[in-house]
């Protein structure tokens, strides 16, 4: 049975598997140093269209943890918004890697950082005694299923530059946003002043691993070594790397992502119709989050549906994956339609 509880449910998705397997070939050298790292690192920067460091990690925690570290000293703040997977879902990894780096959360409309938002912030205090503001990290897409539009990303970067932030960019569901706006992966990244993207991997069908993209090559000085310390640097690369060659070189990445904001857009469709309750957030990506009544909730979880209720609005979270059907889609719907029906 498919659920919607989140993304990361879905199996491995065929590209990246066969491209898996196909690595499972004799010897061949370790540590990054394997053909397959080399030419996935190449085809990123051939889809991101400019020159880029690129190391591969086993998960998104340590990505952005990571990458984050590497763009601050212990003293120094990051700008999140209140609702980002770096502050409420990472353990406080993102603190620890930068040995005490704080994270400043702030609100925002949609899920979404704003230039005013950021301002207010770092600005809020520039004394001695208070963190230095020195990076703001935003999710694209974001936690509640938003997409920033470039000129969005540019603003905020322009803000950044202007106090002297670094833009770092989580992109654990990177795909589907890109899906969304139907732009380019470069125009939604660095062309808009992300110095640092976190681009997963997980969710869009692989095993395991994410892709830490430095468009600005002088930021990832030593990087290698951070990897290595907190145990990010696989032996066996070639495992990590192979299945992203599987999803790029067709360009499955991308329909993958596609076909999963469709089926949210099915599912936001039929919710509506079912309950004649709007979603929480518009669906730009592949997440749907809508307040059913508790009986509804209760009766969906009697008959085995898996989803999340975490999210400060008060929602229930529907995820849709690479692999999720239609079929499913409708199964949901009509559950939801005949619980709504029900009086008792």
């Amino acid at each position: 049975m498919q659920h919607f509880a989140s993304d990361n449910y879905a199996g491995i998705c065929p590209e990246a598997l066969r491209a898996l397997l196909a690595a499972n070939d004799g010897h061949v050298r370790s540590y990054g140093d394997d053909e397959w790292t080399l030419r996935v690192a190449d085809r990123l920067r051939e889809l991101f269209e400019t020159d880029c460091d690129v190391y591969f990690v086993f998960n998104g925690t340590a990505a952005n943890s990571l990458a984050l570290a590497a763009l601050c000293q212990p003293y120094h703040s990051v700008v999140c918004h209140q609702l980002a997977h770096v502050d409420t879902d990472e353990c406080g990894a993102p603190q620890f890697f930068s040995n005490g780096a704080k994270l400043l959360p702030v609100a925002g409309e949609q899920g979404k950082l704003t230039p005013a938002s950021i301002v207010e912030v770092v600005t809020r205090r520039t004394d001695i005694h208070y963190p230095k503001a020195k990076v703001v990290t935003l999710t694209q897409a974001s936690e509640v299923g938003t997409v920033y539009r470039p000129d969005e990303l540019r603003a905020i970067a322009e803000t950044a530059r202007d106090h002297g932030l670094r833009v770092h960019m989580d992109g654990a569901r990177f795909a589907n946003a890109v899906a969304g706006l139907g732009l380019s992966p470069a125009e939604v990244s660095w062309r808009a002043g992300v110095d640092v993207l976190c681009f997963g991997g997980t969710k869009m069908g692989l095993p395991v691993g994410e892709a830490v993209i430095f468009f600005d090559r002088g930021l990832s000085d030593d990087f290698a070594y951070r990897c290595k310390q907190a145990g990010q640097l696989a032996s066996k690369m070639r495992f990590l790397s192979a299945p992203w060659l599987g999803i790029l070189e067709d360009g499955a990445w991308l329909r993958h992502a596609a076909h999963a904001n469709t089926m949210a857009r099915r599912l936001a469709a039929g919710l509506a119709e079912s309950t004649g309750l709007p979603t929480l957030f518009p669906v730009q990506a592949n997440g749907v989050f809508v307040r059913l009544p508790s009986r509804v909730e209760a009766g969906l979880r009697a008959r085995g549906w898996l989803f999340y209720n975490f999210i400060a609005a008060g929602g229930a979270r529907f995820m849709c994956g690479w692999d999720t059907t239609p079929e499913t889609v409708d199964r949901l719907v009509a559950d939801v339609r005949e619980l709504a029906a029900d009086p008792a």
